[in-house]
């Protein structure tokens, strides 16, 4: 079964409302992993749509107005919830983020494999009941017809025990093509003293193509199921305001390369990927790095577009 011409990227997962706070005030965003990867994927120029659960309430309408300015649509049926979900962010003194939730989580009909071209999931919404199930069904059929990408994104207040989500994040990873984790991500599904090279190639041998893991400072390390070594990738050089939204950041802008060179969004593409050398997926990196860069530069889950990529590239011609 053929993918549909200019079909558009699904991106499966959790929209909310993060209320952030910080110096003893309180602010409201829009937010949500996947919610903030379509975000990062449509303002960098490409068709997507996102599968949520939230509620027909004021914070709803509010998921709904930022949606409509990304240009993201929503799939039918995303706002059944009895109530819109909130992510409660605390940030520290260096703009670091920790989380506490109030939601549930259900999945909406969803397009057929073949109406989209790439399906993007992660975080709490691939294993917290009873919507995961349904994401790992829809996982393992567009794995057939497109690609998929996977960002475990841990959020232990959720998730429980590493234990008890470890065989759902592996499994989901086993039929994944590319896979984007943080170090810290790492450290609790596996022990802080397990070297993140040796979960990258434990991850590869299970089936992705690529394996990345962001190390927020350090930059990004990177495999390929094609190469034999490990590439490093430094950061951009900016400076800081907050980290929320970086690693989606980080993941729409490698995706959106990644599509850009035919190496993401079918069959056919699956295959290429498999078989892709360092130079074809490298730019894809370096945009992952610009985009997170930008992002982490502003308040908020920021979501930069090509002209401002454009502009890094112009003053940092080595990301080119």
């Amino acid at each position: 079964m053929a993918t549909t011409p200019d079909a558009p990227v699904l991106c499966l997962g959790e929209a909310l409302i993060d209320v952030v706070h910080r110096d003893g005030k309180s602010t409201e965003h829009v937010g949500g992993s996947p919610l903030n990867v379509a975000c990062g994927l449509a303002a960098l120029g490409h068709p997507t749509q996102l599968a949520a659960w939230w509620a027909n309430d004021p914070r709803g309408h509010a998921i709904e107005e930022l949606l409509a300015n990304h240009s993201v649509r929503p799939v039918a049926g995303s706002d059944q919830a009895n109530k819109t979900a909130v992510a409660n962010a605390f940030l520290d003194e260096q703009g670091r983020a920790t989380y506490e939730f109030d939601l549930e989580w259900k999945v909406p009909e969803l397009p057929a494999p073949a109406e989209i071209t790439h399906l993007h999931t992660g975080s709490f919404a691939a294993t917290l009941a009873p919507g995961g199930n349904d994401v790992l069904r829809a996982v393992k059929a567009q794995s057939i017809v497109g690609t998929v990408s996977y960002d475990p994104n841990a959020r232990p207040n959720l998730m429980g025990s590493a234990s008890d989500v470890i065989g759902r994040i592996e499994e989901i990873i086993s039929v994944s093509d590319v896979v984007k984790a943080s170090d810290e991500d790492i450290e609790w599904l596996y022990g802080k003293d397990t070297p993140v090279e040796n979960i990258m190639r434990k991850w590869l041998a299970m089936g992705p193509a690529m394996v990345v893991v962001t190390r927020g400072p350090w930059g990004a390390y990177a495999r390929l199921a094609s190469e034999r070594d490990m590439l490093v990738i430094d950061p951009l050089n900016v400076e800081l305001a907050d980290t929320v939204g970086a690693g989606d950041s980080f993941m729409s802008g490698m995706l959106s390369a990644l599509l850009d060179a035919g190496l993401l969004g079918s069959a056919e593409a699956k295959t290429r990927l498999r078989a892709a050398r360092w130079e074809q997926v490298v730019p894809a990196l370096h945009r992952a790095t610009m985009t997170s860069g930008l992002t982490v530069s502003q308040n908020g889950a920021y979501s930069p577009n090509r002209d401002e990529i454009a502009q890094v590239l112009a003053a940092n011609p080595l990301l080119g």
